[in-house]
């Protein structure tokens, strides 16, 4: 690798020089290659400890001048090849330029400017991100790879120097953050040691301290435990490693694999030892944790933020804090917790104003809003500059917004009654035609609550409506001082009247404010709508799901009983599968929605369904309920710290894990009256999942003394069970509403009623210590431990769903699986632009879950397969692997792959030799290696052949969008039978005995004694096997030189004459159905080779150029107009007669070449039904020992598992790398 020119003082030092030239020096480092004493295993461990560059470059080259004692460093190289190529580039370039100049000025300059040309001309081939990354990360990332051996894809994000210890021994090293492994390397005094870590194998990742690991990180996989210390900033490491577990865990779960921001700004002094990865990631944790803390959409982005402070007119306070600006917000948010929380939407912004300063009122900076509301921000360090953020910004929003929908709308949610249920019907009639369902539809414009409850006057209602009415005062008032929508101051007093219970005519208005859910309605206009339009009569999984559980949401409510209610959650939940297709419907989804549509109309409700699917209650209702599993362990933690006595008995009784699914996933609404859990609603939507996670402890401790006393799980059910029905809400003025489990657990002696405005008091008095941030924290730990879980019960149920007949032990298929979902794991972050591999889905079987391409198909093959076939390797791993993918969608499952597995390392002889016999017939032989495709009809069944040969032509250009074509398949009929006949074929061929096998012709004999010879090529019985062979080919030649002559059809074809002249062969009668499967083929006399498979290799050569020059002939001549039936034979017979004339010419024998019948003939003519059977190679292999101990040999496929992994993670590919240490 050249270098920038840097000066070295004391060249010598830890260097041995190997060449020199009057104007530059090769040297070596010492210690490096061979020998090396004490000397070296100082200077190596000097090179780890203080991350010198020679550790990656053993190898440099000096500038010298004659009279000078500086020394300019121009190359260093990784190997004795690498930097042997830079010194013949020097001499043969530049020493005769050199020689003529006369000053060693001039020298030198023009070096370093050759030099520089040299790296400026390289990093034009670069990809543009590349040199974003300052010298130093660069010289890491290249030590990362060189050591551990990763190809260019893998993207190093940061390094730090720490220790691992192993045992009680701390070892100095660096530890290698890269986006998909964590890497370890350190050589201390001879001793090294070098680990390699994916994070998709993480199962825990904490930091903790004890006596003997001071301040350590902690990380565990399946089969180990490693300690980091001695960090110099631990707390930015383990927020890295955090960041890098939880990528790896998201794409377990839905194979979303890293992709860089690409719109990040690019710095204008970039750090010396951060990488633009370490940035993106940084950017990404700052944006998560913006949006979530002031419940923003998905794609908002941060921008940048400042300390200042807020003039708060409620208090009269100048309140600090700090503000956030992204490109559609300004957010501020007080130092105190609860003091003040403040969101402005650009979009209400009407003037950004710079006031006068003042020393009360330094750098002050006023925002008005369209709702008459000023804000006035002071303390700002650099207010011109955050004006002008802002001006750009309002510049850009109004051309994303439609004119006047944020105004209408935002005019409209004081007063939910008549305005806002107009504003979605204006905003989705633009985009949709005037007969859109959800239009016609009143739940389109209103709340199912007003529809069936009607507008009965509180008054009415005596102490409940007083109550009641007393709630709508107090936030009248409450909206008069801290102002109402979006921008309304939020403080302590907004979540005070949030636990007293918020009254049902503001119900809807609120939730949609505290959830966020009003912002992305109000900016996408018309989008529930359009995806109503377009989700209307489309059917799949997702509906049959959601029109089996309509009638089972909220049935004991009255709006719930008749079809509009109905209707109204039929199309909310039906477009939300249909914008969402991963998550689609989840149980659960239809309770929550049923309550959404009470308070709010359909558009709201769809809207708050999505602010719960994909921000408050991240991965709840994906088919796995991720995320309620991951809080259930929050859950069972906190109450391990929070009620210690009560938590032990819990895990015996295993209630947890029963309760918290069911409370977590409906929000409480499946288990307790509809009114009172409306009110924990209610504080969830303000506060989050940090509301459900107290009152579930606060039931728990309710109840502490009766469940320690249970005897079993449903005891302990029966008594959580009637508490929960017992939850009662005495301010409600909704009509009661019976509850149905209420009804299943009522006893003689009913519990005492609970108030539900006492419940959450409790909670929040006893529980309050709760804080979002550590929930998260709590998140990430609980997500490694569950999804790893679900990753090892998917691992035991496709290991139970492999057939017992596949030969391989438990152990083996499990440790087979994890190399099979490590590979398309792999092919994920280092082959993501194929197309075939695709992404994986989450609803398929596990059993079909990961799937692999041809190529990485290859790769394992050559790495597991017991079959060493040298360069000949690819061939056979392809032909393979067109045998298993029988669906031909160019992908496998990891069941198809075993079976494959399978067929080489068990079974008997004869089944080895069926493998390799049908590696060397179509479909597994492809057309490339012999012309005919044609003869693939004889695998198939008669009605699906042609169906099966137009879908291979079809893959033949390339793979196809696989996805594309699976969603076809779903919603078209005829493809349900052509998979019923693939099925039914699969089980045929499971079936197949040796007489179901169609004979081979000569060209697919040659294919067949040709691998024979590779696989030999590596056997310490060589010679013998050589030997063996030779003699069965020969033998099995003159068989079917003998066979010929039995054969029904006489027909021959001269060579040279016009594909039309030649007279078809004369169709004879079918004898048994064995001889009417028998592929006719056409090949010379037939010959055998007893040489070394290199004449072999040259005949086929020549059986390829003459396929190439003659491949266009024989196609549809006049003279193939037959019978259907003979007709497939005759084309496959027409194309092997051009393909295989010439295939074994005389002029390219070798002399020991065995000529069977007495003579090799001149090529003139071609036979066109030479075939052997399978019983007949059977029977000649058998004849010779060697062979048949060849064959029954074990191989044990634990060694090359553990062969492949190393191969895969440890080992550099550079091919003359010398080992640096012993392996410690």
């Amino acid at each position: 690798m050249w270098l920038a020119p840097e000066e070295v003082l004391v060249a010598n030092a830890l260097w041995v020089t190997e060449r020199a030239n009057p104007f530059f020096v090769l040297q070596r480092r010492r210690g490096h290659g061979q020998g090396g004493g004490l000397t070296g295993l100082l200077v190596g461990t000097l090179d780890v400890v203080l991350d010198s560059s020679a550790r990656v470059a053993p190898y440099r080259i000096l500038h010298q001048t004659q009279d000078s004692q500086v020394y300019w460093t121009v190359a260093c190289g990784s190997s004795r090849k690498e930097i042997t190529k830079h010194w013949e580039w020097l001499e043969n370039n530049l020493l005769q330029t050199l020689s003529i100049f006369d000053n060693e000025e001039d020298i030198t300059t023009f070096v370093k400017g050759k030099i520089h040309g040299i790296i400026a001309e390289e990093n034009k081939n670069l990809q543009p991100q590349g040199d974003e990354d300052p010298g130093k990360f660069k010289e890491a990332e290249l030590k990362m790879r060189k050591q551990f051996g990763m190809p260019e894809g893998e993207k190093l994000v940061n390094y730090y120097s720490c220790s691992y210890w192993k045992g009680r021994v701390p070892r100095q090293g660096w530890l290698y953050l890269t986006v998909n492994h964590l890497c370890f390397y350190s050589f201390l005094l001879g001793k090294e040691v070098s680990l390699v870590v994916q994070w998709v194998d993480v199962t825990r990742l904490e930091k903790n301290a004890t006596l003997l690991f001071p301040e350590s990180i902690r990380v565990d996989t399946r089969d180990q435990e490693l300690f980091f210390s001695m960090f110099l900033n631990i707390g930015e490491t383990f927020k890295l490693m955090e960041q890098l577990a939880n990528l790896a865990m998201r794409q377990l779960l839905d194979s979303e694999g890293f992709l860089e921001d690409r719109a990040l700004p690019r710095p204008t002094q970039p750090h010396r030892n951060i990488s633009a990865l370490k940035r993106d990631l940084d950017a990404r944790a700052k944006n998560e944790s913006y949006r979530a803390a002031f419940r923003l959409p998905g794609d908002e982005r941060l921008d940048g933020h400042t300390s200042c402070t807020l003039w708060t007119p409620f208090n009269k306070l100048h309140i600090p804090g700090q503000m956030f600006i992204s490109s559609n917000y300004i957010c501020f948010a007080s130092k105190e917790e609860d003091a003040c929380h403040l969101i402005i939407p650009l979009r209400e912004v009407t003037i950004v104003e710079k006031a006068d300063s003042s020393s009360v009122l330094p750098s002050p900076l006023s925002i008005s809003t369209k709702s008459k509301m000023t804000f006035l921000f002071a303390n700002l360090k650099d207010r011109n500059f955050l004006v002008q953020k802002i001006s750009d910004f309002l510049q850009k929003t109004p051309s994303k917004q439609p004119s006047g929908s944020g105004l209408v709308r935002k005019g409209s949610i004081g007063d939910l009654a008549p305005e806002v249920s107009s504003a979605p019907q204006e905003a989705s009639g633009q985009p949709t035609s005037p007969a859109s369902r959800p239009q016609e539809a009143p739940t389109t414009s209103q709340s199912l609550l007003k529809l069936f409850q009607g507008n009965a006057p509180i008054e009415d209602l005596g102490a409940k409506g007083a109550k009641e009415k007393m709630k709508e005062e107090s936030w009248h008032i409450h909206f008069f001082e801290y102002g109402r929508g979006v921008c309304m101051y939020r403080t302590a007093k907004t979540r005070e009247l949030v636990l007293k219970g918020i009254p049902e005519s503001l119900r809807g208005e609120l939730w949609l404010l505290f959830s966020g859910a009003w912002n992305e309605m109000v900016t996408h206009p018309g989008y529930y709508a359009e995806l109503v339009e377009k989700s209307t009569g489309k059917y799949s999984l997702a509906t049959e799901e959601i029109e089996r559980d309509l009638h089972r949401s909220m049935p004991e409510h009255p709006a719930f009983q008749n079809e509009l209610g109905i209707a109204a959650l039929r199309r909310v939940l039906t477009a939300y599968a249909f914008r969402n297709p991963t998550i689609g419907y989840c149980q659960a989804m239809n309770i929550v929605t049923s309550v959404l549509l009470l308070y709010g109309n359909e558009e709201e409700a769809f809207w708050l369904l999505v602010a719960l699917c994909e921000r408050m209650l991240p991965d709840y209702y994906n088919n796995r309920v991720v995320g309620a599993l991951v809080d259930q362990g929050i859950f069972e933690e906190l109450t391990r710290d929070f009620l210690p006595h009560l938590s032990e008995k819990m895990q015996d009784l295993g209630v947890i894990a029963s309760i918290s699914l069911s409370w977590f996933l409906t929000l409480f609404l499946s288990v307790m009256p509809f009114e009172s859990a409306v009110v924990i609603v209610d504080c969830f939507f303000y506060e989050g999942i940090k509301v459900v996670l107290q009152v579930a402890l606060a039931i728990l401790d309710a109840n502490m003394e009766q469940l320690l006393r249970c005897s079993d799980e449903g005891e302990a059910m029966t008594v959580l069970g009637r508490y929960l029905d017992n939850v009662v809400n005495r301010q409600s003025v909704s009509l009661p509403i019976p509850h149905l489990h209420a009804l299943l657990t009522s006893g003689d002696d009913p519990p005492a009623e609970v108030d539900i405005f006492d419940l959450l008091k409790v909670s929040y008095e006893k529980f309050s210590s709760l804080r979002a941030n550590s929930i998260e924290q709590m998140r990430f730990k609980q997500r490694l431990k569950v999804i790893q879980s679900l990753e090892d019960t998917a691992k035991r149920s496709v290991v139970r769903a492999i057939p017992g007949d596949i030969g391989f032990s438990i152990e083996e298929l499990e440790d087979l699986y994890m190399v099979f979902k490590a590979k398309h794991l792999a092919s994920q972050y280092w082959g993501s632009s194929q197309p075939s591999i695709l992404r994986r889905d989450p609803s398929l079987p596990y059993l079909e879950q990961y799937r692999i391409d041809a190529t990485q198909f290859q790769e394992l093959f050559g790495c597991l397969a017991p079959w060493a076939c040298g360069a000949h390797t690819p061939v056979l791993a392809s032909r393979l692997f067109r045998l298993l993918d029988r669906n031909k969608d160019s992908l496998i499952t990891f069941k198809e792959f075993v079976t494959g597995m399978s067929g080489m390392y068990h079974g008997d002889l004869t089944d080895k030799l069926k493998v390799l016999y049908k590696l060397h017939l179509p479909p597994a032989l492809s057309p490339e290696e012999a012309e005919s495709a044609l003869e693939a009809t004889h695998y198939f069944t008669e009605d699906s052949s042609s169906e099966a040969l137009r879908q291979e032509e079809r893959e033949g250009a390339g793979n196809e969008d696989i996805q594309e074509k699976g969603g076809e398949q779903k919603t078209s009929p005829p493809d349900c039978r052509h998979y019923l006949q693939m099925w039914a074929k699969e089980k045929k061929v499971q079936k197949d005995t040796i007489k179901d096998l169609p004979k081979m012709n000569q060209e697919q004999f040659i294919e067949l004694c040709k691998t024979l010879y590779n696989m030999f090529s590596e056997d310490p019985m060589e010679q013998d096997l050589y030997h063996a062979i030779a003699t069965v080919a020969s033998l099995l030649l003159r068989i079917g030189e003998v066979g010929k002559k039995f054969s029904g059809q006489l027909g021959r074809k001269p060579r040279d004459s016009a594909p039309g002249e030649g007279e078809p062969p004369a169709p004879g009668p079918p004898q048994d159905p064995a001889q009417e499967l028998q592929p006719p083929a056409a090949t010379e006399d037939p010959q055998a080779k007893a040489g070394g498979d290199t004449q072999l290799t040259n005949a086929l050569q020549e059986s390829q150029v003459a396929s190439e020059a003659g491949g266009g002939e024989g196609q549809g001549s006049p003279s193939q107009r037959l019978s259907d039936d003979e007709t497939k034979d005759d084309m496959s017979m027409s194309s092997y007669s051009v393909v295989s004339t010439g295939s074994l010419q005389c002029e390219d024998l070798a002399e020991d070449t065995v000529l069977v019948g007495g003579e090799a003939r001149s090529g003139g003519t071609v036979d066109n039904d030479w075939s052997i059977s399978f019983e007949q190679i059977l029977a000649s292999i058998l004849t010779e020992s060697v062979l048949v101990n060849f064959f029954e040999k074990k191989v044990d496929i634990e060694l090359k598992i553990k062969d492949q992994r190393k191969v895969e993670r440890q080992f550099s590919t550079s091919s003359d790398h010398e080992p640096s240490g012993v392996s410690g």
